[in-house]
């Protein structure tokens, strides 16, 4: 595992089309959450530890904002040859294990990923109702703590979701997002063999 920061997409650009299978096999685009006045965008996986860490808190803070307007999508990256933990039958496993109310998306060729110049799991964006970047950045400063090589302990710090739920404040009471914004940090996200972008 290589520790890696948000790249911090630049505040103002507009969200990337995709459109990609859910873990039903249905395609879920971009269009698909038009009517939702915030989109949050996570790029998440099964394995990854800082993933697992977050993953109670993210399922609650997703419903939590179900009725506020506010629309999560996940989407799997991974090189799911190298892992075959991420593919697509287990994220179906994984999104009911944790109760995932959104859909799980699988980016095969990693040109989703590329677009939102996306490094780690997680990493975290948040798009208005004109669809521009307004937040991207940690879900909250919690991080799991490393016992020994693979094994990670989460009852230290349990995660809240704290930065994540500061800025859907804000934007839905029409306020400033508490700066700074801070790079997530996690798991690179696994690249197939040279096919790894310029930003890495």
């Amino acid at each position: 595992m290589a520790l890696t920061e948000s790249t911090m997409l630049a505040l103002g650009s507009p969200a990337p089309e995709f459109s990609l299978p859910n873990t039903e096999g249905k395609m879920i685009e971009l269009s698909d959450f038009q009517h939702s006045r915030l989109l949050v965008v996570a790029f998440i996986c099964n394995h990854c530890p800082y993933v697992v860490h977050i993953a109670p808190a993210l399922s609650e803070l997703s419903k939590r904002y179900a009725s506020q307007d506010v629309a999560f999508v996940a989407i799997n990256s991974n090189d799911v040859t190298a892992y075959p933990e991420d593919d697509l039958n287990n994220m179906q496993l994984e999104r009911a294990r944790r109760g995932y109310p959104f859909p799980y998306l699988f980016d095969e060729t990693k040109n989703v990923a590329k677009a939102f110049y996306a490094a780690c799991t997680p990493d975290f964006y948040v798009f208005d109702d004109t669809r521009k970047l307004v937040y991207r950045g940690q879900f909250d400063s919690t991080r799991p703590h490393r016992v020994s090589s693979g094994n990670y302990d989460s009852s230290q710090a349990l995660s809240t979701g704290e930065d994540l739920r500061s800025a859907l404040n804000a934007l839905l009471a029409n306020t400033p997002i508490p700066e700074p914004q801070v790079p997530s940090m996690g798991c690179n996200i696994k690249w197939k063999p040279g096919n790894a972008p310029d930003y890495f």
